[in-house]
């Protein structure tokens, strides 16, 4: 097989891949809440599933991408679909049908594993492309979600009484199922050698390979636009529902909001290699400054609207713009202690935000609350302007201050 066609069927398969994943993220959003409510002996512990799976994504993604440097990116995929997905799904079913709460939290720590390995599949996507194609690989692995988005919630759904006699369990055996299936379609990734780690090859010292500009905007673009982007979305609901929502009109916003994450994955990459990165993280944080600012004018459903879409699209510019930005960074003997230290950082603040979001929303409200949210978007508008600054200094041109593939 040339080497043109080998991309493009691996990237297809990380695309699979990443649908099949975030049907199980979205399905446990949807429902593990409400599963939690009716096993928890302790309604105030309804959503301690849902933090237990953020918990385990927090814990295994720097283990994963130190395993992945290791056994490389199928066998580690592999494994994380495994331990993670089939076992977290069938013990969360397991849970339901004993009506066992903890053994439930334990069911979606697993589920947390899944996740710490599958966010890697937007790296992997670097790693199968060509320096020209790097950026729209990442942005369709990315695009997944947009498919993900209407799967899940039918599948939490549709699903739900798939087994009579264990009510709500049905999508987390689906979930299982379709962990499975993403197995088999991993077996096909083949990443080129160009992409995997070879023997003796040595890394640079981390702090070294952290101490570029480049790597530090790529973190902070990345973690605080993810966190501040988990932290109102999690307000979202519970300001909805202070102002009069239903649960229909709730659901709705949400969805859009989905849509605003990762239906722009299908341009995003192309934007990135025509402009630049750093136009395109500039770009969203802007979007997010600009959803901020329309939440504070008003609180109608078309005020919820306008800023939860704003949201998600500027979201997406960051956390792509982010992830190619610092897959410029490090070579391969390098990626997984820099790419494990990146999602470590990451989902730790996305996790610590996820928990301040209620308390929160309770002391500021949501118009200050959003306010709020543009002092960590200045710091990353500030952040890619010294990126931009030193490579003028420098007189370094690069995936930073240039159009991909262009000098």
């Amino acid at each position: 097989m040339d080497s043109y066609r080998l991309e493009k069927r691996n990237v297809a398969v990380l695309v699979i891949s990443q649908i099949l994943f975030m049907v199980a993220s979205i399905t446990v959003m949807t429902l593990s809440g409400v599963v939690g409510q009716a096993l928890s002996p302790d309604p105030d512990l309804a959503t301690l599933p849902i933090a237990a799976m953020m918990v385990g994504t927090v814990f295994s993604t720097l283990p994963a991408s130190l395993l992945m440097k290791r056994v490389g990116r199928r066998s580690g995929f592999i494994t994380g679909a495994s331990l993670g997905g089939v076992a977290g799904g069938l013990l969360s079913f397991a849970a339901i049908a004993v009506g066992s709460f903890w053994l439930f939290c334990v069911g979606s720590l697993l589920l947390g594993l899944y996740q710490g390995f599958a966010m890697y599949y937007r790296f992997a996507a670097a790693d199968v492309a060509s320096p020209a194609f790097r950026s729209r690989a990442i942005s369709y692995v990315m695009a997944g979600g947009v498919v993900a988005a209407f799967l899940g919630p039918w599948s939490a759904s549709s699903t739900i009484n798939l087994i009579a006699r264990v009510p709500m369990g049905g999508p987390y055996l689906v979930i299982a199922l379709l962990a499975l299936l993403a197995i088999t379609v991993l077996t096909r990734l083949q990443v080129p050698a160009r992409g995997e780690p070879q023997p003796g090859e040595v890394g640079r010292p981390l702090a070294r390979v952290a101490a570029q500009p480049a790597f530090l905007v790529a973190l902070t673009a990345g973690a605080v636009g993810y966190a501040v982007m988990a932290l109102v979305m999690t307000a979202t609901p519970l300001a909805m529902r202070a102002s009069g929502f239903d649960m229909g009109q709730v659901a709705f916003i949400m969805q859009w909001h989905v849509l605003g994450m990762f239906a722009p994955s299908f341009v995003t990459g192309g934007l990135i290699a025509r402009f630049g990165v750093s136009r395109i993280l500039l770009s969203g944080s802007a979007l997010l400054a600009l959803s901020a600012l329309t939440a504070t004018l008003g609180d109608s459903l078309g005020h919820y609207w306008c800023a939860l879409v704003l949201l998600g699209v500027g979201w997406n510019f960051l956390f792509v713009g982010a992830s190619t930005l610092l897959a410029s960074v490090h070579t391969e003997a390098e990626r997984g202690k820099v790419q494990g230290v990146n999602d470590l950082a990451i989902f730790t603040l996305v996790a610590m935000g996820s928990l301040m979001s209620g308390s929160l929303l309770h002391q500021l409200g949501w118009q200050r609350l959003n306010m709020t949210m543009l002092v960590p978007v200045a710091l990353v508008i500030l952040a890619v302007l010294w990126l931009r600054l030193s490579r003028r200094v420098s007189g370094a041109v690069g995936v930073g201050d240039a159009p991909m593939g262009k000098s």
